[in-house]
């Protein structure tokens, strides 16, 4: 039987705890190997690369980057190469636009004997969006071959979306959705781009508003979907946590007590009484994996209000950066590997799944 190895390209924000979580649970998952592409050998990243390989990932690099990487100690297993030609499923977790490139110079080489190629949200074309929970029954195993995970901030919108907006699996009675994106300026990880005060997006479209909302869009069109939903985002000047206002005006009225019998009967959505950020992430910090929350959102009770006779929702949830992309990557991966049974495979990591904040 072939080995189900399983290739990273990058060791960023998303890279580094994908990475820690599948060595993890390699064994659940249906996983052999774990490899993952490290590009440029840094004294200051010998630490992070070292850790990685001892829960057991093996390293790749470019061969003229090899000695590099054995002069601080480190010593590749793989080409770059050689390890996507082993590779039954390449996640790549690369700055923006970097997957693209690399599926022209790289994946389409080796479509023929890799069973799948996932990028992250960034990467808008690369493949078949896709988030857990989300379109999961719009994915075909044998034609799907490259798949892209949205974004964090439209993993939360687009579950704000399905499990209130359309709960009773009408698309149509969601009659409007309003998102406000509130970001975190950067990942405490990152050295670069920061921000000193507040700082306002623009609405890049017409109809959609910014990128959130026109991706959880076309999302919800792999399912033969068509929503009015429209986003806005601004940057914060902290490092917490990413929030989102919504707004979602209904055809059918709810009830307070029925909108928290929904949330709380979707395992992928976290409620909270906290309505602190910094709380949410400490949370994360202390009791997540990698110190990352894998549910799609968290949504802040207090911050619930009905209005107009039960048929529009308000209020703020946050967004576990990170960690619903984390998710939807392994999810897509398994079943990349395992289609039939991907959904039992991956409810080995539903320890990080919380009900509560």
């Amino acid at each position: 039987m072939t080995k189900k190895i399983v290739h990273v390209v990058g060791t960023g924000t998303i890279g580094e705890p994908l990475i820690g979580l599948l060595s993890d649970y390699k064994s659940d998952l249906g996983i052999d190997e774990i490899t993952f592409h490290k590009r440029t050998p840094l004294k200051s990243e010998h630490a992070k690369v070292l850790r990685l390989l001892k829960r057991g990932a093996r390293l790749v690099t470019d061969q003229e980057a090899f000695e590099g990487f054995k002069d601080i100690g480190l010593s590749p297993a793989f080409s770059t190469v050689e390890a996507i030609d082993r590779a039954c499923v390449v996640i790549d977790c690369t700055p923006k636009g970097v997957g693209h490139k690399n599926k022209v110079n790289y994946y389409h080489n080796y479509d023929h004997n890799t069973l799948g190629f996932i990028a992250q949200g960034s990467e808008t074309g690369f493949g078949k969006p896709y988030a857990r929970g989300i379109n999961d029954e719009a994915l075909i195993h044998g034609e799907d071959r490259f798949l892209q995970v949205v974004s964090c901030n439209t993993h939360n919108l687009s579950s704000l979306v399905k499990t209130i907006g359309i709960h009773n699996g009408d698309p149509d009675n969601l009659l409007d959705g309003r998102f406000v994106m509130i970001r975190r300026a950067n990942d405490l990880s990152q050295a670069n781009d920061f921000i000193p005060a507040p700082e306002v997006g623009h609405h890049s479209s017409d109809r959609y508003g910014t990128h959130h909302a026109k991706d959880a869009a076309n999302l919800f069109k792999t399912l033969g979907y068509d929503l009015n939903i429209f986003s806005s985002a601004m940057k914060l000047n902290t490092q917490y946590m990413h929030i989102v206002h919504f707004n979602l005006k209904m055809k059918e009225p709810l009830t307070m007590t029925e909108v928290m019998e929904i949330f709380e009967n979707n395992p992928l959505v976290a409620i909270t009484e906290k309505k602190l950020s910094s709380q949410v992430f400490s949370f994360g910090r202390d009791h997540g994996h990698y110190g990352r929350i894998l549910n799609q959102m968290v949504i802040s009770i207090p911050s619930l209000q009905l209005i107009d006779g039960g048929k529009e929702l308000v209020g703020f949830c946050f967004t576990p950066q990170d960690g619903n992309s984390l998710l939807s990557s392994i999810s897509a991966a398994t079943w990349f590997m395992y289609p039939n049974s991907y959904e039992q495979k991956i409810q080995s990591l539903s320890d990080w799944f919380f009900d509560e904040v």
